[in-house]
């Protein structure tokens, strides 16, 4: 489990494979502090296993699926990467619920200075965005953002000055693809509706078994997801 607060900018020192499986070594140095092998470290928002390291460097195994569908197969050695370690019990929760488990990616379609700020604007997939409310929470490359406004393609986060400076968004430019998680809490509920509604009968405004009259559309309708 993470927050999306990133901790530490890392380089990539080498990647090896291709873009079915593939070995990165990670330059780093505040998140090997108290490192063990297996332990868990977020790499661009994608939870990665520890499988050696050494004090400057760490190295990550990461499968098929994974390439898939974040955007490690764009990687070269020598970008930057943002780094969080899995929190611990009892540390300060300053971002939201982020697991680490990548839905897929956007693509960067605009960058804009807002007064003091840089506006984002990113391309998704509908699947992805139908878990994207306005004022709600997302993970790009491993941050903890909020959502400025949602439209039928794409979604915008505003980024001040520290964010931008202390991750790997300032690298970004337009066309530059990024890692997205949305948020758990929205795809429990839709989930948890859908089964429901399945046990219920058609119509997801059926009261199931249990007499409860929440649906997807309620919820919808009340802001919730």
């Amino acid at each position: 489990m993470f927050t999306g607060l990133v901790e530490e900018v890392g380089v990539l020192a080498s990647i090896t494979g291709n873009e079915q499986a593939s070995r990165l070594v990670i330059r780093a140095q505040r998140v090997l502090e108290g490192v063990q092998l297996g332990d868990s470290i977020a790499v661009n928002g994608i939870c990665l296993t520890v499988t050696s390291f050494s004090d400057r460097h760490f190295s990550v195994d990461v499968m098929p699926e994974t390439m898939k569908k974040t955007s490690l197969s764009h990687l070269r050695p020598g970008q930057r990467v943002n780094l969080e370690r899995a929190m611990r019990l009892g540390d300060r929760f300053g971002g939201h619920i982020v697991s680490g488990h990548v839905d897929g990616t956007g693509t960067i379609v605009s960058r804009q200075p807002h007064a003091n700020a840089v506006m984002f604007r990113i391309e998704a997939e509908a699947e992805l965005l139908k878990y994207v409310i306005q004022q709600g929470s997302i993970c790009v490359d491993g941050i903890s953002l909020t959502v400025v406004d949602v439209a039928d393609t794409s979604f915008s986060v505003s980024i001040i000055p520290h964010t931008l400076a202390e991750t790997s968004l300032q690298d970004r430019r337009v066309g530059d693809q990024v890692n997205l998680e949305t948020d758990v809490i929205g795809k429990y509920v839709e989930r948890l509706v859908s089964y429901r509604s399945r046990q219920s009968g058609a119509g997801g405004n059926q009261i199931d078994a249990k007499g409860s009259k929440i649906s997807l559309a309620f919820l919808q309708e009340n802001g919730f997801v």
